[in-house]
C-alpha cells in the first residue's frame, strides 16, 4: 500500500477525516518553507500538499499567487522544491506529501527526469491543476508507473457525463474544488458540500478531500462530519503573508493547523 492508501485506511478505522495542508515551497524562504514543512506533521496535518511555485498560477487566488512570488524571488525552484521533500522524508517516513502545481516546470525540468527524481526524493503523489485526463500520457501514466498517485481535481461545473472520464486514472484521494472559482474563495455551503460528497462517493471509492474557502476550525470540522479530507491553504499561506519575522510565520501556520486540526479530530465524536 501506498502512503495514501495507508494514511487513509487508518483514518476510517479511527473514524475521522484526514486534514490535508497546502503550503507553497520556498514561501518565504526555503529555510523558513522548510521549517513549516518538517513542523506540520507534529500540528496535526495528516497529508501535506507543497506547492511548486510558478509564474503564473492561474487557477490561485491572491494569497497563493503571492506566496509564490514569495518563493520564486527567494531563487526557489523545482529541484529546490524536490530538496525540501528529501530533507522532510529524512525525519518523517510515513506522512503522505502531494507536490501540486502545474505542468509547465515539470515539463521544462523534463517529465521522465521529475518522475524518477520525485519518487527518489520521497513525493507520494501529484496535483496538476492544468492536465486534463486528456493528456494522461503526458503525465499521469508514467507517473503511475513509477508508483506516484495522481490526484485529480473535480469541480461543481463536473458533470456526471463528464465525472468518468475525469476520475479514470485517478488514485491516492479525490480534490473537490467546492467552488467554482480561485482558492481562497468563499466557501460552499455545507449543504452543497453534502450533496458533492454523495454525487462523487456515486463513481469512485477514493477518499473525497473538499478544499477552497475553509478557513476555521469550525468550518473544517463541519466539511470533516461530511468527506474523508478537508483541504486547507489560503488560509494557512496567509500567516506567512502577515509574519513579521520567520519565526512569526512558522508559529503562526503551525499553530492555525494545530487549531484545524482539533477541530477534524472532533468532528464525529
Amino acid at each position: 500500500m501506498s502512503r495514501l492508501q495507508t494514511r487513509f485506511a487508518e483514518l476510517k478505522q479511527q473514524n475521522r477525516a484526514a486534514l490535508v495542508t497546502f503550503v507553497t515551497g520556498g514561501d518565504p524562504d526555503y529555510a523558513t518553507s522548510l521549517a513549516i514543512l518538517k513542523g506540520l506533521p507534529g500540528a496535526g496535518a495528516d497529508v501535506i500538499e507543497l506547492g511548486m511555485p510558478f509564474t503564473d498560477p492561474m487557477a490561485d487566488g491572491p494569497a497563493i499567487q503571492l506566496a509564490n512570488i514569495r518563493a520564486l524571488n527567494n531563487k526557489q525552484t523545482l529541484a529546490k522544491t524536490l530538496q525540501m521533500v528529501r530533507e522532510f522524508r529524512a525525519g518523517d517516513a510515513s506522512t503522505p506529501l502531494v507536490l501540486m502545481g502545474y505542468f509547465n516546470p515539470i515539463h521544462h525540468y523534463g517529465v521522465d527526469r521529475f518522475i524518477a527524481d520525485a519518487q527518489e526524493a520521497g513525493v507520494d503523489g501529484l496535483i496538476v491543476v492544468d492536465l486534463p485526463p486528456e493528456h494522461n500520457a503526458d503525465l499521469c501514466v508514467p507517473a503511475q508507473a513509477a508508483g506516484l498517485d495522481f490526484i485529480r481535481l473535480t469541480t461543481p461545473t463536473t458533470d456526471d457525463r463528464r465525472l468518468p472520464t475525469v476520475l479514470n486514472g485517478s488514485s491516492g484521494f479525490v480534490y473537490y474544488v467546492s467552488v467554482a472559482g480561485v482558492t481562497g474563495a468563499n466557501a460552499a455551503t455545507l449543504e452543497h458540500v453534502e450533496e458533492a460528497h454523495a454525487r462523487l462517493r456515486r463513481h469512485t471509492e477514493l477518499p473525497v478531500c473538499i478544499g477552497f474557502g475553509i478557513r476555521t476550525p469550525q468550518h473544517a470540522a463541519d466539511v470533516a462530519r461530511r468527506a474523508e479530507g478537508v483541504v486547507v491553504g489560503s488560509a494557512l499561506v496567509e500567516q506567512i503573508a502577515k509574519a513579521d519575522s520567520p519565526q512569526q510565520a512558522i508559529d503562526g501556520v503551525l499553530g492555525l493547523c494545530a487549531q484545524l486540526a482539533e477541530g477534524v479530530r472532533g468532528a464525529r465524536r
